[in-house]
């Protein structure tokens, strides 16, 4: 299927690893210029090389923290001057820690709101108006299965991510008459850093090995296994394409089944 985006202008953030790798593979692959960036420069910049070469595609990487609103706007002026203004936005960032209503310090709050939530809000404030004087526009949030069904060892992130879904449902509305469309991918169970970490936290609590936790994890998935990347990012680039001109506001979740509710 020709997604119809090859030569769009697509950033991706965070996409040095896990998700936003996959996802900045994927677009590449369909011959997007791909800007991506994370906040370790020898990173980014291997990983963009490493993309390159095996789509043969350039990928140009930048350095930025989610987490700064100023690393946020440089970040946006870099690809600016490079590429062009973004037409397509895959907002990604890294979750906050994990940690219960006990282990959760109320100080610990506005940091994780700042990486998951205001993250997402900032980049789509800084891409909207050139895509809506374009009249194209696509936005994809890689967010959680947690925003339809919580976690209960990760608050920060169950809260700032539902935040993030009802920004993001919201504009899709607002925005639908002028060609941009906001959607959300909802990962479940994906062999990434961050789901080792979140089951660190759960085998610590529990004072059980880590990787009999991740085993007990991957089976109770329906299809009794971890999800792969670039399962997820196949969605990504789709909600991207002009191949997804009708869909907006629509979080979709990616989980192998392990959502149980009927909507």
């Amino acid at each position: 299927m020709d997604l119809g985006i090859k030569g769009k202008v697509a950033l991706v953030t965070a996409a040095t690893k896990g998700l936003g790798r996959a996802s900045a593979e994927e677009l590449s692959r369909e011959g997007c210029r791909v800007a991506i960036c994370a906040r370790t420069a020898a990173d980014v910049e291997r990983v963009a090389g490493e993309i390159a070469a095996e789509t043969g595609n350039a990928v140009l990487p930048f350095t930025a923290d989610m987490s700064r609103e100023a690393d946020i706007q440089a970040l946006l002026a870099h690809v600016r001057r490079h590429l062009g203004d973004p037409e397509i936005c895959v907002v990604n960032a890294g979750g906050p820690p994990p940690g219960t209503f006990e282990t959760t310090p109320l100080d610990a709050y506005p940091a994780g709101i700042e990486l998951t939530l205001m993250s997402g809000v900032r980049l789509t404030y800084g891409v909207v108006p050139a895509m809506k004087a374009r009249g194209w526009g696509r936005i994809v949030f890689i967010s959680s299965l947690a925003v339809k069904q919580p976690i209960a060892t990760i608050l920060l992130s169950n809260m700032a991510r539902a935040g993030l879904t009802g920004f993001m449902k919201t504009l899709a509305t607002e925005l639908a008459p002028t060609g941009i469309t906001l959607n959300a991918v909802l990962p479940g169970v994906h062999e990434t850093d961050r789901i080792r970490q979140n089951v660190a936290y759960r085998a610590e609590q529990v004072g059980m090995p880590v990787e009999e936790v991740l085993r007990r994890t991957a089976a109770a998935v329906p299809m009794k296994r971890m999800g792969q990347p670039h399962e997820l990012a196949g969605m990504v680039a789709f909600l991207a394409s002009q191949r997804a001109s009708f869909i907006t506001g629509v979080s979709v979740q990616i989980d192998g089944g392990a959502y149980a509710g009927l909507l």
